[in-house]
Formats: structure tokens, sequence, C-alpha cells
């Protein structure tokens, strides 16, 4: 049966014309002698009524079913004019009924609210009913627009969509890898590819000088609301840039992005925060700068004090943070002990903080303050009654954590109480720049690259790579939007020697180790690397937001839950025998 119209189309501009509509049936009402049906499709909602030539044949339908029908368009009584529905006006009287299916009754409501109360494990094991449901449709629909508009800009931008291999080499230095043994190779296994890194870069060696994909990539990581095994990044790389001409093309990208999808004119250039400063700010490497609450280092205040926790840190060269929560006095003694205990997480001996209500200053570090130092409090951080002060004292890395961590969440406890306002369609993005180039792991006793190796030392700290690698910033930049890293990328070494400069002599990767792992990329720089950079930048994050959604998992059309499950599918499942076989693997099942 070929439709006319879709169920969102008709207006009384069709008044006495024959169509035919397909669908599901959204409701049955029966008014004794007729019988209403809304009929509905991916794009909307029309009134269909049957009248006594075919009340027997949809007296028989249930909500779900899909059916096709043919009739002619009615206006509706005034009475049953919907204002709601661009449909609402006519309605259809029908004169042909085909039922291609009859449904049994849904496991829940495919409603937005009925459907949102289910628990996310039923959802996920009907998913193709809860894509049914209207705002999983729309979130669809939105990630559609968003990725069409990714590709048009690119394409207007003159930039070649290449696609890269998903089957890799193992890279065991990053994230856990999905491994795939190979069956030709006994023994040997390829690696679902983490991200398109590598080739793209070589591709700018191959002289396609701007590439961008919507690229596919497979991390064995925990899952949570914004992390996924399988996830989607559009991935760019463009040679003869600079930073500068980095965000200037990311930025024109997000601006057509929200302007093609919610009609939203974004405000650029974005601000820009050094890494550092975000950290002392805000605690955090991708801050959300949507309300205040930044921290304040009173470190020279404190390094004299008389409360030897405060001096004692200071003297071995930490920090003493603090930020104010302000209208939080009323906060729980519960509240209080989950807060603590996320700090105790990140490394905190416990959490000290002080309330100020009815003009009194209630903590038991109070008494170790003097009328100077608590003078100097009340001046840098306005405190006032019914605040609420939080405070660290560690290694200046961990105290901003910690402080970072508490400052959210007391964030959360204030939206909860009505005190502060989080709108979800308040865009505030910035670019987060400076990231120190390599970290030092204390543990092992060497330097790990904070982001990936092939990012580039800014230009002036180069030097710095004999003598002081933790003091080198890297040309690294990150997307951050409201709290949320949505994508990170960086100017790349594009000379064979610094790469291999940083490969031997910083990181102290054995010579066997880069020839095995990196060889070819290096050898492939030696005939003529341009100048490059890229960012990758997580589509599945970016949708999410569009839609007003916590969770990538609303914005993916088949998600994995938290424990890496497929429930609709029912995977992962065991193999056979035979299957094992052929790829020469033995599987040992650990005791339970």
């Amino acid at each position: 049966m070929k439709r006319t119209h879709h169920c969102a189309q008709l207006t009384k501009a069709n008044l006495g014309a024959t169509v035919s509509l397909a669908g599901w049936v959204d409701s049955v009402r029966d008014h004794g002698g007729i019988i209403f049906v809304d009929l509905r499709d991916r794009e909307g909602v029309t009134q269909v009524k049957f009248d006594s030539n075919l009340r027997a044949e949809a007296a028989q339908l249930k909500d779900e079913s899909v059916i096709g029908i043919v009739g002619k368009v009615e206006n509706r009584p005034d009475a049953m004019v919907n204002r709601n529905l661009p449909t609402g006006e006519i309605e259809i009287d029908a004169t042909e009924l085909t039922v291609h299916n009859l449904a049994e009754t849904p496991p829940f409501p495919l409603t937005d609210v009925g459907g949102d109360k289910v628990n996310e494990d039923l959802r996920l094991t009907y998913r193709y009913l809860d894509l049914r449901r209207p705002k999983m449709r729309k979130n669809l629909a939105v990630r559609h627009r968003a990725t069409k508009s990714v590709r048009d800009y690119f394409d207007s931008q003159g930039f070649y969509e290449v696609e890269t291999p998903a089957l890799f080499k193992s890279t065991p230095e990053g994230a856990r890898e999905y491994l795939v043994p190979s069956r030709i190779h006994a023994g040997q296994f390829y690696a679902l590819s983490q991200s398109p890194q590598q080739f793209k870069q070589i591709l700018m060696v191959a002289g396609v000088e701007k590439y961008f994909q919507i690229a596919r990539c497979f991390r064995d990581e925990d899952l949570r609301a914004d992390r996924q095994m399988e996830f989607t990044q559009i991935d760019v790389e463009v040679s003869f840039i600079d930073r500068e001409g980095i965000y200037a093309l990311f930025e024109g990208m997000l601006k057509k992005v929200w302007k093609d999808v919610l009609n939203h004119d974004l405000p650029t250039p974005f601000p820009r925060l050094a890494y550092k400063d975000a950290m002392n700010r805000y605690g955090v490497d991708k801050p959300d700068t949507r309300f205040a609450m930044e921290l304040v280092d009173f470190s020279d205040l404190f390094k004299t004090s008389n409360f030897k926790v405060f001096a004692s840190t200071v003297a071995a060269h930490g920090s003493v943070k603090a930020f104010n929560a302000k209208g939080l006095a009323d906060v729980t003694q519960g509240e209080i002990t989950a807060l603590e205990e996320v700090a105790k997480s990140l490394g905190a001996k416990g959490l000290a903080f002080i309330k100020v209500e009815n003009g009194e200053w209630k903590s038991p570090i109070v008494k170790f303050f003097t009328d100077a130092e608590k003078a100097e409090l009340t001046k840098r951080l306005n405190i006032e009654n019914g605040d609420l002060i939080f405070f660290a004292a560690a290694p200046w890395e961990r105290a901003c954590a910690i402080l970072g961590r508490a400052r959210l969440d007391c964030a959360q406890l204030l939206v909860k109480r009505g005190k502060l306002a989080l709108r979800a369609d308040q865009w505030n993005f910035l670019w987060v720049v400076d990231f120190p180039l390599m970290s030092y792991d204390e543990e092992k006793g060497s330097y790990a690259a904070t982001h990936h190796p092939f990012t580039a030392p800014v230009v002036e700290d180069t030097g710095l790579l004999d003598t002081d690698p933790k003091a080198v910033r890297g040309q690294h930049y990150d997307v951050v939007l409201n709290g949320m890293e949505l994508g990170g990328g960086s100017i790349r070494i594009h000379q064979p020697a610094v790469q291999e400069k940083v490969f031997k002599d910083v990181l102290k990767i054995p010579a066997d180790v880069v020839e095995s792992r990196f060889g070819y990329m290096l050898n492939a720089f030696k005939y003529g690397a341009p100048p490059h950079g890229g960012i990758a930048f997580g589509l599945d994050r970016m949708c999410a937001l569009l839609c007003g959604t916590t969770s990538i998992r609303d914005v993916i059309a088949f998600p994995k839950t938290q424990k890496a499950q497929d429930l609709m599918a029912q995977s992962p499942t065991p193999v056979t025998a035979k299957q094992l076989k052929e790829l020469h693997i033995q599987t040992v099942i650990p005791p339970q």
C-alpha cells in the first residue's frame, strides 16, 4: 500500500481529497457506532474514523498494531478540534482498512512520562518499543540533523570524508582494547580501533590535507552515563594549520550545528582558559561555568597559621584552598557525610567546613583562626550569613580535585533546594588550553603523555624536554560545554627526530618497542610530513546535550548497559568449540 501522505501532513487545505496513510495505532476509542483511531507514523498523528462499514474490522485493533487506510479528508466537528496537533482540524473518513500486524500489549507505556518511569533495563530489552516514544524519536531525529550539519559544514570547507580501518594493531599503552583473533595468522590479534589517530596523521603525510570522518571507535572501559564501549566521534585532521585555525574551524562547526538543530546563534569566539587556571578556579579541567563558587587559594594566608594542618601542608609545598557554597548552610548531616566520603575517595583525610548561621561561624577549626585570618577569609570569599565554606589542604592537584568535585556536588544540592538554576539551554562553551605535555608517575618513576605521545610541545617550551619535561606545555586543547568535555585534540609533532626523542628520551620506550608499534609512522614522516593538527569530538555527547539529556544512551539507537550488555539481542554470548578452534583459542573461565 503506497502512502500519499505522512501522519503530520494533512490540513484543511486537503479537504475532500482521497488519501492513503499507514502507521501504528496510537489509540482506539469506541464511540458506539463509530470507532476513532489515532494513527501514528514517524512524523506525527492523524485521527481516522471508521463508521458502520468498517466498524467490525476496526474493533479488533489494539494499540501499536500496524495498519494502512484509504479515506477522505473531512473537517472535524468544532467540539473535536485539537489545536495541539498540526492535523487537529481534520480527520480521515476511512473507506479501506488493511491490518498488517496486530500487536500484543506492550510491557510498558510508550509515552514519555510513562516510559521514563520504567526501569532502563526493561526499556533496553524492548528497545524497538522504547524508540517509538516521542522523546526517543525526537532524539534520533536530532542526531540525524546534527550529523548531516557536520557533514555539510566540512564539505563546504573543502574536507574529504575518508574511512579508516576498524581493525588495527594493538597499542596497549592506551585504554583497554577489544582484541580480535586472526583465523589466518594463528596466535595473532587485531585490535578494534580506539581512534583513527595514527591513520589520520598518515593521511596528512599522504597529502589529503583536510580529512574528517564520522568514526566508530571502541574502548573496553567501565561504562557510565557519558561513556560507551563503542561510540562515535567527529574526527578531523588538517595540514598547515595552527591552534588558532583549529579554534576558528570548530567554532564554525558548532555554530552551524546549533543553528541548524536548535535555531540558536552561538556567540563566538569561545572563551579560553589555561589548564592551570581551570584547576585553580574550578578544580577540574572541564569546568561548568554556569555558576560561580570559584576556588580561592589561601596558602599565603595559612603558611604561619596556628592551625597546624594548614601550616604543615604549605610548608610541604602543598596548597590550602577553599570555596563558598553560598546559601548552603542548611546542609544536612547526611549530605555532609556524603560529601566527605567523596573527598576521601579522592585522597582527602576529611573535608573541613564552616557553617555561617545566625552570624556565628560553626566549625571545630574556627578556634585555630586569628581575627586577621577570619577577616581575610570573609573578604576573599564574600562570606555572609547562610553560607557554607569548604577547605582542602593537600598537594596542589589533589586539593583542586577534592574541592572541584565538592563544588559540583554542592551545586546540585543548591539546585535541589531551588537556590541555583542550571539551565540545560545555557551554552557555556570554552576552550581549555596549555595542558602539561607530560605527567610524572611517582609509582613507576617515569613520564607519561598527558594526552598522547603525538602532541607537539609549545614551541617556546621545547628546550625543557631535556631538563624539565613536567614544565613543558603541550599544544593540546579541549572543547568544554557545561562541565562536559566534548572533544580534544592537538597540534601534532611532524618532525621524525622530535617524535623519536619523545618516544625514546622522555617516555623511555625501548627502541624495539618504538619500532614495532610506531616504526611505519616514523618512516612515513621521513618522506615529507606537513605541520598538522586535529581534534576528536564526541558526537554522542554533543547530541545528548542538544537533546537535554544527561545520558548518551538516550541518543544511541542500541546502546549497551553499564554492565556492557545488549539486553535486546542478549549479547555477549558463549561461542561454539568449533569457532574457538578455528581461531586457535582456548578459554579459561575463572571460578565463581
